[in-house]
């Protein structure tokens, strides 16, 4: 039998590791390159037998050379990087892939919660970014349907350094790259995230493209990367309902933890969907109230014609400027009821009130930022994702700043009591306190009935 050419990295079960290998038989940290089918029989005993010769190839071995010896080829024991994650710097990163294939552009930010990805990536106010997880190893407890913020995954993609190989949680129902795939949401792994997360501190957030696709040039990438921008952008109008509808689930009992008890008197809370999380109108629920969720360009009109007790302006993406609409809805009801503002719902109420709002360097993204109240004294631990922060120099007088953030000094939250108005930056119904913010549902409560009994 000719022998033919085999110009090809090979593995063989047959040989003893080179360099000092301890063990008998394959290893993937030894690589033996063999030009020819005799040189392997001149190396491995086993390869000298009449019976045939077996080589195990790490890349695909051609078929004729493998019909003629003999030869069985598999895949590599790892994967290679398949994908690249490309920055508007011009910085280029490998990656492997899991999750959807494709090419997505994005804002990338980092977030510096050890847990919760689950809730991140069904966070609507994470539609068109890129979320990067400091915590370098993700998805080990899998993914489970009671974790979910929202009927879907919004946010372009989710970049992490190690994806777990396994899933062991009591909970778990499937892996999180099969929760993607199923999803349509680009993963990338095996990326150097400490790197990233300090260029993305000094330089800010930046534009950033996925991509599995191996036919476009990173130049290509870098373009795509260069010429899309999201501030201005309306992100909300991508992430709210579409027709008004009545929420009636409280949190589990296993999980509540609500000192206060229901009100008596059944409240109606009115809440716009800017993208709203699950677990917010669980909280509102868990206090006694009626809640009726409406789309975020629902006339204010309309919405003063369900005769509430009070109005919540929800969480959502992007830049409150760039939706007047909602704005404009915000002033209108502003003052006539109590209302009380979440995280995207506290910068229209700012920009409502007269105030403005800026967009901040790398913005707050994680479950570990200090707040202070400063009427109380009290800091709480809390989850925070924005990018966009109210000027409190800005605001007319009589508002009251009632939270800073202690990492940056930041508002983190307003009272108006003239107006009946409440906010804060931050997700109360988020738990990495665990309950260090939930008091502000009961404080929106009391302001409903106070005002109720006037």
């Amino acid at each position: 039998m000719a022998a033919k050419s085999l110009d090809l990295h090979t593995m063989c079960r047959g040989l003893e590791p080179f360099n000092g290998g301890t063990a008998f038989g394959f290893n993937p940290l030894q690589s033996f390159k063999f030009t020819d089918s005799i040189s392997l029989q001149r190396i491995c005993p086993s390869h000298n037998k009449a019976v045939g010769r077996q080589i195990i190839c790490s890349v695909s071995t051609p078929s004729t050379f493998a019909h003629d010896n003999v030869i069985s080829s598999v895949k590599r024991p790892w994967e290679i990087a398949n994908a690249r994650l490309v920055l508007e710097d011009g910085s280029i990163w490998n990656a492997k892939s899991f999750g959807a294939l494709g090419t997505q552009v994005g804002e990338v930010v980092f977030n510096t919660s050890l847990t919760g990805y689950q809730e991140i990536l069904t966070d609507p106010s994470y539609a068109g970014q890129f979320v990067l997880m400091t915590n370098p190893h993700i998805g080990n407890t899998g993914v489970n349907i009671d974790d979910e913020e929202s009927n879907q995954c919004f946010l372009g993609g989710l970049v992490i350094r190690n994806l777990s190989t396994c899933v062991s949680n009591w909970r778990s129902t499937e892996s999180l790259s099969e929760y993607l795939r199923k999803r349509n949401v680009m993963g990338i792994s095996d990326v150097d995230t400490r790197a990233i997360t300090r260029r993305l501190r000094e330089n800010g957030s930046l534009i950033g493209v996925i991509s599995t696709d191996s036919s476009k040039s990173d130049d290509e990438l870098l373009n795509m990367a260069r010429s899309w921008d999201i501030v201005g952008m309306d992100l909300i109008s991508g992430v709210t309902c579409t027709e008004p509808y009545e929420w009636k689930d409280t949190t589990s009992a296993e999980w509540e933890f609500n000192s206060h008890g229901k009100a008596s008197d059944k409240l109606h809370v009115v809440a716009y969907d800017f993208g709203i999380k699950h677990n917010i109108l669980r909280r509102i629920a868990s206090y006694g109230c009626k809640i009726t969720v409406v789309p975020s360009t629902w006339p204010s009109s309309e919405v003063l014609k369900l005769n509430p007790d009070g109005v919540l302006f929800s969480n959502g993406p992007g830049d409150p400027s760039a939706v007047p609409y909602a704005v404009e809805n915000v002033k209108q009801v502003v003052g006539k009821i109590p209302v009380f503002g979440i995280c995207m719902g506290h910068q229209l109420l700012g920009q409502a009130l007269g105030g403005k709002t800026f967009k901040m360097k790398f913005g707050h993204h994680g479950g570990n930022h200090p707040v202070r109240n400063l009427r109380s004294g009290h800091v709480e631990i809390s989850a925070q994702n924005h990018n966009y922060a109210v000027d409190p120099t800005t605001l007319p007088e009589g508002v009251e700043v009632t939270h800073i953030n202690l990492n940056d000094g930041t508002c983190a939250g307003l009272a108006f009591p003239a107006m009946k108005a409440m906010s804060l930056q931050y997700h109360p119904e988020a738990s990495p306190g665990p309950h260090d913010s939930d008091p502000a549902f009961y404080d929106f409560v009391q302001l409903m009935r106070e005002n109720k009994q006037r």
